[in-house]
């Protein structure tokens, strides 16, 4: 199973590109896991302490438990992953149920900070949009998606967004194997990745029938 890492800040384009890729090799090869599932569950707190967590920080994800749901679609099995509500701050009681296939996409803004999940990347990618670009889309998305107010995604961004994309997203670029300017407006790096992928798995496949 090849796992390709897609990183960058907020409203980069990372799913965009994501998807491109999918939609390119099709949903039969490949599955999208996007980190944000992976948020801690904090079922313990109320709504307005949930309210209040950092959720940019890379300490905000479970990220041993997605380490442990690619351990186990490497070795053959199919696993069930949490879904988020973006709206309640919380687990929802549903899952997602993702079966085995060739490829995982997995997006999030720190899937390059973290040293052990790097080390469960094949390839590693970073979308680099302008932070003027970011703040409109992801503006954009709370708003409409998620169910923000115009002044709690500003607040937001003021005190979390940007001070952690600063101080941790922004660097981990330079682990990125490929970096992808302006995201899924870039479809000359979309189709290069995608070349590269279709490349890589087809290596791998000559590689084990050698074997």
């Amino acid at each position: 199973m090849l796992v390709i890492g897609i990183a960058g800040g907020t409203g980069s384009g990372k799913t965009t590109v994501a998807r491109s890729i999918m939609n390119k090799l099709g949903s039969a090869n490949v599955t999208l896991i996007s980190q944000d599932n992976y948020y801690l569950p904090h079922s313990n707190l109320t709504f307005e302490e949930r309210e209040r967590i950092n959720y940019d920080h890379p300490n905000a994800f479970e990220n041993g438990l997605l380490l442990q749901h690619l351990s186990e679609l490497r070795n053959g099995n199919s696993v069930d992953i949490p879904v988020y509500d973006f709206s309640k701050y919380a687990r929802s009681q549903e899952t997602i149920h993702i079966e085995v296939k060739p490829i995982v996409l997995l997006e999030g803004i720190h899937v390059l900070t973290d040293e052990e999940l790097r080390g469960a990347l094949n390839i590693k990618v970073f979308v680099d949009t302008d932070s003027d670009v970011r703040i409109l889309r992801r503006l954009s998305r709370d708003i409409n998606e998620r169910g923000r107010t115009l002044q709690s995604v500003f607040d937001q961004y003021l005190m979390t967004v940007k001070p952690i994309h600063d101080a941790f997203i922004e660097p981990s670029k330079k682990y990125a194997d490929i970096i992808i300017p302006e995201g899924g407006e870039n479809e000359i790096g979309i189709s290069m990745l995608t070349i590269l992928i279709e490349r890589y798995m087809t290596d791998r496949a000559a590689s084990y029938v050698i074997g």
